[in-house]
């Protein structure tokens, strides 16, 4: 099993994601982890989109009652649309389809879309995430994707990508993995400080700023580590369902929608 790390989000080759690669998308501050929560809260699904005039155009083909804007630009939640913390998403997504739009995480998300699967991870499910590709490998390069923010690194991407690296090799049962320079790095850091994630995503740039908008719980809530069963997958290029719909979604278009 070769397992390569991309730092950010600007390193995607769209070419490269190929029927040859199963990509893992972590923006741990907060999109993969709100995208985790969003379907832990009973989300329909999830529709990640590009930026907010997408969300908008996107959000005309759904009926309102039934859909949820949700998103931020540099930090900001976006006017007329939810706040992106998963702790104020909590109680109020039953069944709707959320339309995300965020600075990175989303854009990494889309841009990941050629590969033969796209995950979405986090610290809450990347142990899920980790045995579900155990379980289905079939020879493919694992790419994983930190998002970044705005061409920098995020030590938080880092972070949990080493945490599902370490998952992915040493608690699944991969003997024979193959880990490029980059994401052996990013599981030797994890496994440096894989007990202080709370220390860590705090001390990072976004940890800061999530904590200057008093969102501190949410920093608590995402460094939780392997607490959700979740595996988001990305179908159809565009809507994020956990794995077994996306399973009957895929078998329900190779028979032709019967």
């Amino acid at each position: 099993m070769k397992i390569h790390l991309l730092l950010k989000k600007e390193e995607i080759d769209s070419a490269q994601m190929n029927e040859d690669k199963i990509a893992v998308v972590f923006d741990v501050l907060l999109a993969t982890s709100t995208i985790t929560a969003c379907l832990n809260y009973g989300a329909g699904c999830v529709i990640p989109v590009m930026d907010e005039a997408e969300a908008v155009k996107e959000s005309k083909n759904h009926l309102p009652e039934e859909t949820a804007l949700v998103g931020e630009y540099n930090g900001i939640t976006i006017d007329g649309f939810m706040n992106p913390a998963p702790s104020t998403l909590k109680g109020k997504l039953k069944k709707k389809t959320v339309i995300l739009s965020t600075t990175n995480g989303t854009v990494a998300i889309r841009r990941s879309a050629p590969a033969k699967k796209v995950y979405i991870a986090s610290l809450l499910n990347g142990e899920a995430v980790s045995k579900r590709i155990v379980s289905t490998y079939e020879d493919e390069t694992i790419v994983v994707v930190c998002s970044g923010s705005s061409n920098q690194f995020c030590m938080e991407d880092f972070y949990g990508a080493g945490y599902f690296i370490s998952q992915l090799v040493n608690e699944s049962g991969v003997t024979n993995a193959d880990l490029t320079d980059s994401a052996l790095s990013a599981k030797l850091f994890y496994e440096n400080l894989s007990h202080h994630a709370f220390q860590v995503l705090s001390d990072t740039r976004v940890g800061k700023m999530l904590e200057r908008y008093n969102l501190q719980e949410d920093i608590e809530l995402v460094s939780q580590q392997g607490v959700l069963s979740i595996v988001p997958r990305l179908i159809d290029g565009k809507t994020i369902v956990p794995e077994k719909e996306a399973e009957a979604s895929l078998e329900k278009q190779n028979l032709g929608g019967k």
